[in-house]
């Protein structure tokens, strides 16, 4: 299915900005279908003068209309004159009548989508119609709350035909375990004083210690009683409460979390209120700390296994120094900077919460790093990189940096051994294979054959038994060897887009 900025962009009619007030009306679009109990599409102009949809929502507490997505669809004909008239007016229109949608009577309102006015006193565009589709067939004597809830639905359509919804300074991505309307509303007015709560938020407020009623109090007021006196909170939430901002902020008191969002109300640019979600989110918060430890203990690991890799390199490096014998020398030095490869992969994941690398910084540190040590006396090795490896798992970076660490150290201590030459690592990826490639220019293989020494060892163990690839060594027509990885990038969800830069 193509996404809401495709679905728009396609139509030609749209800008950048358009697309983004687009996107975070969608992103409201749960609250809205929850506050009107009913469907929730969002329409867009076309090139011949139609509608297509963008984006729908279906309510939480009633019955959807539409069983089928109907996002990708054309404006049916029932309701093209009444979403073409909100387009061009600018105003909200009414069905005159029920309208039968599949045998059911429904009420449609299209309201215009207007994007917040210029800064410099200019004309607000309408950029599209959002329509409320209310299923009648279920109507029945309404609740105190569904009366309040369809109230606030009818105070934030106004402010989308106004252009003052959604609101641009508002968070752009919703924190996980964002309030909902059906976890609880409060209703405040102008002054910060509670005219409605839902049962749910009055059951919310319980939790954290207050067992009075919430309506006819402030409710900063009641916030500033449950919390506790010595206790730091966040500098917002005075503004949550009386909601004066669209921000959000948690209240946490007597080992309760409940999260809040503001929406303010405005009628032609002057707040007259606001709503306030409420949702108990102990548990999410609790998840969410032992996650953030988790991280840490994770990261404190790898910056500890780093540490004493370097220390294992180092001692390595000083016994190198120290011995007579020229073949333990150079198994001391291959083994110091084998493990200095490692120790890089996990430098690099010390830095951050995700245990993935960006392996282009790993390997350009890994490079520096070989060519220093392996050039001998009368070697001049140059060292390229074409291609983009992308951002890799551990389970991949770590075998991976080792294995072309062995290539690119053959490759300068054997390929160009006593000359001056240039190493070339090729890195092409898709979304589902990584294949790298290592070309120098020095002698190529004795006669085709492939070394069976210990670091062509090592990376046949890697490559092919860590990570499930192939290997294949060739010579170069006329001089040079090229060393070819193929490797299947099997537990790698995510696509990636390949970009191609090359460095030095």
């Amino acid at each position: 299915m193509s996404t809401l900025s495709d679905l728009v962009y396609a139509q030609g009619r749209s800008s950048a900005a358009d697309v983004e007030w687009l996107h975070r009306l969608a992103g409201d679009g749960q609250l809205l279908a929850d506050l009107a109990f009913a469907d929730i599409v969002v329409w867009v102009p076309t090139s011949d003068e139609s509608f297509v949809a963008v984006a729908h929502t279906r309510p939480g507490g009633a019955a959807t209309l539409f069983y089928r997505d109907i996002v990708g669809e054309r404006v049916r004909p029932q309701w093209r004159a009444q979403v073409k008239e909100a387009f061009a007016t600018g105003t909200i229109v009414d069905s005159a009548s029920p309208d039968w949608f599949e045998e059911t009577p429904t009420r449609v309102r299209a309201v215009p989508i207007v994007r917040e006015r210029p800064r410099d006193g200019g004309h607000a565009p309408v950029i599209g119609v959002v329509t409320r589709h209310t299923n009648l067939g279920e109507i029945r004597t309404p609740s105190r709350q569904q009366i309040t809830f369809n109230d606030c639905a009818d105070e934030l359509f106004g402010m989308i035909a106004s252009g003052d919804f959604p609101d641009m300074t508002a968070p752009t991505s919703p924190r996980r375990g964002a309030p909902r309307a059906s976890d609880g509303l409060i209703r405040v007015d102008a002054e910060g004083v509670t005219t409605f709560a839902s049962p749910n938020a009055l059951s919310a407020f319980n939790r954290m210690g207050f067992d009075d009623e919430l309506e006819g109090e402030p409710l900063i007021e009641i916030i500033t009683k449950i919390l506790p006196s010595k206790r730091e909170f966040d500098e917002s939430l005075p503004l949550v409460a009386t909601g004066r901002a669209p921000w959000r902020s948690d209240v946490d008191a007597q080992g309760v979390t409940v999260a809040l969002r503001a929406i303010p109300l405005r009628e032609h640019g002057t707040r007259t209120g606001a709503i306030v979600l409420c949702r108990d989110v102990t548990e999410l918060r609790h998840r969410e700390q032992e996650l953030i430890t988790k991280d840490a203990t994770i990261r404190e690991i790898h910056h500890r296994v780093k540490n004493n890799l370097q220390t294992v390199a180092s001692l390595l490096r000083i016994q190198a120094r120290r011995t007579h014998s020229e073949e333990a020398r150079e198994a001391l030095t291959h083994a110091m900077r084998r493990v200095s490869a490692i120790a890089v992969v996990h430098d690099t994941l010390s830095e951050g919460l995700a245990q993935n690398v960006d392996f282009d910084e790993v390997f350009a540190r890994v490079l520096k790093l070989v060519a220093e040590v392996a050039a001998g006396a009368g070697t001049h090795a140059r060292t390229r990189t074409v291609g983009k490896f992308g951002t890799l798992p551990s389970e991949y970076a770590t075998p991976l940096a080792l294995a072309l660490t062995e290539l690119v150290t053959n490759a300068v201590e054997h390929g160009l051994a006593g000359t001056e030459g240039e190493v070339v690592i090729v890195a092409h990826r898709t979304d589902d294979r990584l294949a790298v490639s290592v070309v120098d220019n020095g002698a190529g293989l004795p006669e085709g054959h492939v070394g069976r020494g210990l670091g062509t060892q090592i990376v046949r163990t890697l490559i092919q038994g860590e990570l499930g690839g192939t290997i294949d060594w060739q010579t170069v027509v006329g001089n040079g060897t090229e060393v070819t990885i193929d490797i299947p990038l099997r537990y790698i969800d995510q696509p990636f887009t390949e970009q191609i830069a090359i460095v030095d």
